[in-house]
């Protein structure tokens, strides 16, 4: 038996004083698991609900289920890692740190992970078996020692490590091989460190990962929940040979750090040998030949090319021969050529599910909107009402689910593109973040009804009895019914759930008892009558309780206000992402801030961003030609470089300036305001020194050379990733050439490009519901090569000189 004095250090160490009574446990949102045992409660708040975790008598409690809006508390006697987590509204999830962590503390007496193999490989036999070996040792005899399936444990306080039985005749039992929580070492290549080693291998004091301090960059830790940014930690968010971090010293900008590798078995893949899933992390096929038929070059030699992908840096990832791999997370296995004048190049794997996993070619139209309950979505938004990335369907990481293309063939769930594969409100996905499993996507409803007009009958569900609603407030004149965000100040007079069912009133119990939002509890709610309304800033809007008694409580449909703000189009984008060269032609107006800087003559010759009424942002080097405001004119309001539209707006220039210190930016003061309207808006600015993350979704959009891809002559529009200037700035990239006040972005293996003619047009990213202008198109080292992103000037770092710029002029 564990001495008291080492299970109160471990109790103190799993569960802190000062931490709060929810810090043992992680926390999902919209996450549920159907367990064995479970017990119900009523509780005001999570913390009451860990409480009855704490202090279950029935079983071991090892996860809880809370529900704010029914106040409704389940404990679980299971976790995520002993059975399936499903998808639904409102619930978090609650799992005992205790019994997820893989790792054990001293001799691991306490240790309650799901380990089942020994250190040789033997599977461990179920404690409750008597074949093949009879145990002296069972649940029964050691009932606090959690003996529950196969797993390890140590119920008799082995001074070595957790051991089992094993299921081989030959072996009775034997020690499991499980890492130590405090040892600071690395798997691979590190990719899943979480330890706290905060120095660099050259002894630097790591940044942190939220300052932008001496370093900026793009590794922000509330947009890359999934990458574990925690602190001044070494990480390996992107692919290096080991984690590193940024440093304190202004003149080092990042450094590897020394961590050695665990001596433990590392964590066990699936091999694929004949297809790939996803980016084909899991590849250990023998194909060795790229897709344009060059022949690999082995991954263990430095010729034709030098490089930092071998076997010792990336020990996990099976770089044998020459065969083509994924070390590195990039988008597909590839490999390094033996061509001389070709580095790298991507290969050519099926996909295990090739019609669901098939390259998206631009629609002949876009899809912005869903109807019904948009099971038949098939548009290419990727993110959900609070703006967060969706999970790729065919990807398990961060959350393991069963609506894969191969279970729901007939559900298009392409790439992580929104989609209702099980008849949900509207279209949904998961999420990259670890702590939220799913939330609805921000798309429209097509052709939303007037919902201030409320039908003189409601709407019930089939043979539900329809309870008696008192009298509906007659609406002010002034009271908008439509939603700004999340509709939390929401004060219209909705009062039918999307899937039209009558609303409860507020201060009624009946038909669902609930003490969780009424009026007294929140009397700057709103709460008045039955109308639809958002208490708890639930992301995705209003809702109310309601009438059916089946159905305790749902959202409510209710229209988004039309917005003329900056960022704000009345016409939606396409949003063609990843496919201007390679790109598609945009929807009419869609990008209303798109500027055509023009000679006299009015050729088109360089493109800029309506920024403010009256003033344009774009590069500097649009304006060698002629430092004559008189030189140039503005087109606003247009789609196609004739400008035959009668949204045209033609201006004559007043002012240049240009950028300072030679910065390729510069403002172009017209004439007069534009007018705004639906065809000509602004778009915003970002705020000052913000970093766009890496891997953040951005737009160009540009009349320029399409490099025979179509659509000349109609304004373009294309989508891709924001790459970190440190990936940018590797050898085999751009070599150094990006400047701290410039920024990539582009796919890595080409095809899709701003080029001539898009130079001085806008980098735009969708934040917050509106699209800001993050970058100038700059210069780039031809167009859609491989390996060579374009490079923008970032807007964020010239904020100040803006602001400045139009106020003295």
């Amino acid at each position: 038996m564990v001495s008291s004095r080492a299970a109160v250090l471990l109790f103190t160490w799993l569960y802190s004083v000062k931490a709060g009574p929810l810090d043992g446990y992680l926390r999902t949102e919209g996450a549920w698991i159907k367990p064995i045992l479970k017990n119900s409660y009523v509780t005001s708040s999570d913390v009451l609900c860990a409480d009855k975790c704490d202090s279950e008598t029935r079983f071991t409690c090892r996860s809880f289920v809370y529900i704010q809006k029914g106040q409704e508390c389940i404990t679980f006697t299971d976790t995520s890692k002993t059975t399936p987590v499903q998808r639904t509204m409102d619930a978090v999830l609650y799992e005992k740190k205790l019994y997820l962590q893989e790792c054990k503390t001293n001799n691991g007496f306490d240790y309650r992970g799901t380990m089942s193999k020994t250190a040789s490989g033997k599977t461990c036999q179920p404690w409750a078996s008597t074949t093949p070996h009879k145990p002296n040792i069972t649940p029964a005899t050691h009932p606090k020692a959690d003996l529950v399936s196969n797993y390890c444990r140590n119920p008799d306080n082995d001074p070595n490590s957790p051991w089992c039985y094993t299921t081989d005749p030959a072996t009775r039992w034997e020690h499991c091989s499980i890492p130590d929580c405090n040892e600071e070492c690395i798997y691979c290549s590190g990719e899943d460190y979480r330890g706290k080693v905060s120095k660099t291998e050259n002894g630097y004091e790591c940044q942190r990962w939220d300052s932008q301090f001496p370093h900026t960059h793009g590794y922000l830790p509330n947009i890359l929940p999934d990458k574990y940014l925690e602190e001044n930690y070494c990480r390996n968010p992107d692919g290096e040979p080991r984690p590193w971090c940024f440093t304190t010293n202004p003149n080092k900008r990042w450094e590897l750090c020394a961590l050695p590798r665990c001596t433990s078995r590392p964590p066990e893949i699936t091999p694929e040998v004949s297809c790939i899933t996803g980016e084909g992390n899991a590849y250990r096929g023998t194909i060795a030949v790229t897709v344009n038929g060059k022949t690999c070059q082995a991954w263990n030699a430095q010729s034709p090319h030098k490089h930092s992908r071998t076997p010792e840096n990336y020990p996990c990832q099976a770089l044998e021969n020459n065969y083509c791999r994924n070390p590195d997370g990039a988008r597909m296995p590839w490999c390094y050529t033996t061509d001389s004048n070709t580095r790298w190049e991507n290969c050519d794997i099926p996909k295990c599910n090739a019609e669901a996993e098939a390259e998206i070619a631009p629609p002949a139209a876009s899809q912005d909107c869903y109807e019904d309950n948009g099971s038949g979505y098939r548009g290419f938004i990727s993110e959900t009402v609070s703006g967060k990335k969706c999970q790729a369907w065919a990807s398990s990481t961060p959350h393991a689910h069963n609506k894969t293309p191969q279970n729901f063939p007939n559900a298009d769930l392409k790439k992580n593109f929104c989609r209702n594969p099980d008849n949900d409100r509207s279209p949904w996905c998961y999420t990259i973040d670890p702590s939220v499993r799913w939330e609805y996507c921000k798309i429209d409803k097509c052709n939303i009804p007037d919902v201030s007009v409320k039908p003189s009958v409601a709407v019930p569900r089939p043979q539900k009895p329809e309870p008696t609603i008192p009298p509906v407030v007659v609406k002010p004149e002034n009271i908008k019914d439509c939603l700004d965000g999340n509709g939390a100040d929401y004060r219209g007079s909705v009062s039918i759930t999307a899937s039209g069912v009558t609303c409860q009133t507020w201060a009624s119990n009946t038909p669902h008892v609930h003490s969780s939002f009424n009026p007294s509890t929140h009397p700057d709610k709103g709460l008045d009558a039955n109308y639809c309304r958002n208490p708890d800033g639930d992301v995705n809007g209003p809702w109310c309780y309601t009438t059916d008694p089946a159905k305790k409580w749902d959202y409510c449909q209710i229209p988004q206000c039309d917005s003329q703000e900056c960022g704000n189009p009345a016409v939606k984008p396409r949003r063609c992402f990843g496919r201007i060269v390679g790109g598609c032609i945009s929807n009419p107006h869609s990008w209303p801030w798109q500027a055509s800087l023009r000679t006299s003559f009015h050729i088109h010759f360089c493109g800029g961003t309506l920024i403010d009424p009256q003033w344009i942002l774009t590069a500097a080097h649009c304006l060698e030609r002629s430092t004559r405001p008189s030189a140039y004119k503005v087109y606003l309001g247009i789609q196609t470089e004739k400008a035959l539209e009668d949204t045209k707006q033609v201006f004559d220039v007043e002012k240049l300036v240009l950028g300072p210190n030679g910065v390729d930016i510069a403002l172009i003061k017209l004439s007069r305001p534009a007018i705004i309207n639906k065809a000509v808006l602004p778009a915003c600015l970002p705020k000052k020194d913000y970093m766009v993350p890496t891997g953040t979704e951005c737009y160009v959009t540009g009349w320029g050379e399409t490099k025979g891809t179509g659509g000349d002559g109609f304004l373009k529009e294309t989508g891709f990733p924001v790459i970190e200037n440190k990936v940018c700035n590797r050898p085999e990239y751009l070599a150094g050439r990006v400047k701290s006040y410039e920024m990539c972005a582009g796919t890595i293996e080409g095809g899709t490009d701003s080029c001539q003619g898009d130079s001085g047009g806008p980098l735009v990213c969708n934040m917050n519901t509106a699209f800001v202008l993050q970058g100038v198109t700059s210069w780039g080292i031809g167009c859609a090569n491989a390996m060579k992103p374009g490079v923008y000037v970032r807007v964020s770092n010239f904020v100040d000189w803006i602001d400045a710029t139009i106020k003295k002029n």
